[in-house]
């Protein structure tokens, strides 16, 4: 009878023992993948009780007991965390210790206008309370990290922090004798570069351009600079009018010399370089080439001349 009851005790003891590392390798109780935020200094404890609440794990105390067991008395992290369907207690201890937080973008790519940079900002999920319209050419084209709960006017901070640090440094290492004269003049060219060109390889070339015309007193006629008084950057979806190139303010080219009032972008870290290196070059004209870059010419005579061809290209096309 002491025979079969010592038995007993000991197939229960292994059935408990296997009950409980299967436990802490098995599948956990989450039908599908839980978003779980863990504030800055929640305790083990804490945290246990906020993934048992949230489904991701089926019981606090036997967490608890397992982490301790074979946690390694690794602390864990704060952040904002995606565990995955059925993740086991070991796979949720495993991220909670090496803090590998849900990551949550927003992406401002180059020459994206402040409004569409609000846009971005107030559509992204997660982020509270209103989105502030940046000034033109204050934020650093990139993309930015942030965390569930965290304000749209502190990711916009983050955004317009990396634009003053970079243009610092930049303007810092600016070549001699270019043709602006301030970093703020430096965003404004920029940014017209940004917009005249989609070919990473054509921006010092560009620059070099509109350097050579601001020395030597000639309008720039920039195209982007018409369309940014009537949309604020937004794309304008048609041919710009006669009455719009013939417009007098403050940013049209066209009918202006030197440089708009403002940015008409936010430019990007590689085209504000370009305007402060621009390309050694005689040139003053440039025209859309047909395969998405330019031709470049050093006299009128040279332009008009590839003007004519990229017309007869685009009547080729049945664009004209």
């Amino acid at each position: 009878m002491k025979k079969l009851l010592g038995l007993g005790l000991l197939v229960a003891a292994l059935a408990t023992g296997l009950w409980f590392i299967q436990g802490w390798n098995g599948s956990g109780p989450a039908p599908k993948p839980v978003s779980v935020v863990i504030a800055p200094g929640t305790s083990m404890i804490g945290a246990a009780g906020a993934l048992q609440k949230a489904g991701v794990i089926g019981s606090a105390e036997r967490f608890l007991f397992q982490a301790k067991l074979f946690g390694g008395g690794k602390s864990i992290k704060a952040g904002e965390y995606e565990f995955p369907a059925h993740a086991s207690h070991s796979q949720v201890l495993a991220l909670l210790q090496a803090g590998k937080t849900l990551q949550r973008l927003v992406m401002v790519p180059e020459g994206m206008p402040s409004v569409l940079v609000q846009e971005r900002l107030a559509n992204a999920q997660g982020l509270t309370g209103p989105a502030p319209l940046p000034e033109e050419g204050s934020v650093l084209p990139d993309s930015y990290s942030y965390q569930r709960g965290e304000s749209r006017a502190a990711v916009l901070k983050r955004m317009q922090a990396a634009m003053t640090k970079t243009l610092a440094a930049l303007w810092a290492n600016r070549k001699p004798g270019i043709a602006v004269g301030s970093p703020k003049e430096a965003l404004i060219l920029a940014s017209i570069v940004e917009k005249e060109t989609g070919k990473p390889a054509e921006r010092r070339m560009v620059a070099g351009v509109y350097s050579n015309r601001l020395k030597s007193g000639i309008k720039l006629d920039a195209d982007p600079t018409i369309i940014y008084p009537i949309t604020k950057g937004r794309p304008l979806g048609r041919r710009i009018l006669k009455s719009e190139v013939e417009a007098r303010n403050a940013y049209n080219t066209y009918t202006m010399s030197g440089l708009p009032a403002g940015p008409i972008a936010n430019p990007g870290k590689a085209s504000i370089a370009a305007v402060l290196d621009p390309a050694p070059t005689n040139a003053l004209y440039f025209v859309a080439d047909g395969t998405g870059g330019h031709v470049f010419a050093a006299t009128l005579a040279e332009h008009n001349a590839n003007v004519e061809k990229w017309r007869a290209l685009r009547r080729a096309r049945g664009e004209m």
